[in-house]
């Protein structure tokens, strides 16, 4: 990831520089070489995504000069909100990999503090997968929804135990499928909780500014355009469900000509699908 961007792009090759000084290490090299196991850990898959979605972003606003005249909002799942208020003039380049470094690293800690995990469950309503979650769930051990990605496409997030008794709850109520996910542990519920005021300390040390298009937030689906209220959305985005499906109807009920998915994967491309077929998305992935 990058590798080929960089070799055909100064512009990108000059923002992994960049970011390899603010994070002490070189993150182009451990994208290219790993070990895999060290670019899989949140602590270092966050900065290693970050970094790419914005030299992707930054080389094609350097061949298409008009790119933001036409753009009407920006959004990003989990991690990537940051890129989103980033790529529209919310956060700088620099702040956003230091931000993102603090993210992953919290994260990380608060992950290996507690035996937790995520998983997708594909082919039930909301409704049916918050049934089985609270089924489960206790005081002491929980599974709660953490994405809504898309109608028939919840992941679900908590203590180990409970996610593995959901999952197998979910496929006894008709579920097509459910799938472990390879994360560090229970992102977007409770359990991230100890991560919380590391990331506020930083958020409180950067500057944000106003974007120049609305920022569609994870948290509530709405758009936002006070700094202050982005900064604060980005603390409580650690610990609160995705509303990853409702940022994109919001998005599609703007009528937008296209959406355009940049960075790793085709998420966006997916999600956008089962939602509204019509939507027309191209996915640019550097």
């Amino acid at each position: 990831m990058g590798v080929e961007l960089c070799a055909r792009s100064a512009t990108a090759q000059k923002m992994y520089e960049t970011a390899s000084e603010i994070l002490g290490y070189d993150l182009l090299r451990l994208c290219s070489e790993g070990p895999q196991e060290q670019l899989n850990r949140t602590e270092h898959a966050q900065p290693a995504l970050f970094v790419h979605s914005m030299a992707v972003l930054r080389t094609l606003e350097e061949e298409e000069e008009q790119f933001w005249e036409n753009v009407i909002g920006v959004a990003g799942l989990s991690l990537g909100e940051y890129t989103a208020v980033a790529a529209a003039g919310g956060l700088s380049f620099e702040d956003g990999v230091r931000l993102v470094q603090l993210r992953g690293r919290a994260m990380q800690a608060a992950a290996d503090s507690v035996d937790s995990a995520m998983a997708s469950i594909l082919g039930l309503d909301a409704s049916t997968v918050e049934a089985i979650c609270n089924e489960v769930s206790s005081d002491e051990c929980f599974a709660i929804p953490a994405n809504y990605l898309c109608p028939g496409n919840i992941v679900i997030s908590g203590h180990t135990a409970a996610v593995i008794e959901a999952q197998q709850r979910a496929e006894e109520a008709g579920a097509m499928k459910t799938v472990r996910l390879a994360v560090a542990g229970a992102f977007h519920t409770p359990l991230m909780q100890s991560a919380v005021s590391k990331l506020v300390r930083g958020l409180e040390a950067v500057e944000f500014h106003a974007p120049r298009v609305p920022v569609v937030s994870n948290v509530d689906a709405a758009p936002h355009l006070a700094p202050q209220e982005i900064r604060d959305l980005l603390a409580r985005q650690v610990v609160e469900p995705v509303q990853w499906e409702e940022c994109l109807r919001y998005l599609i009920n703007q009528e937008p000509d296209e959406f355009l998915e940049i960075g790793a994967g085709r998420v966006l491309a997916g999600t956008l699908k089962r939602i509204n077929r019509k939507a027309a998305c191209r996915s640019i992935g550097g």
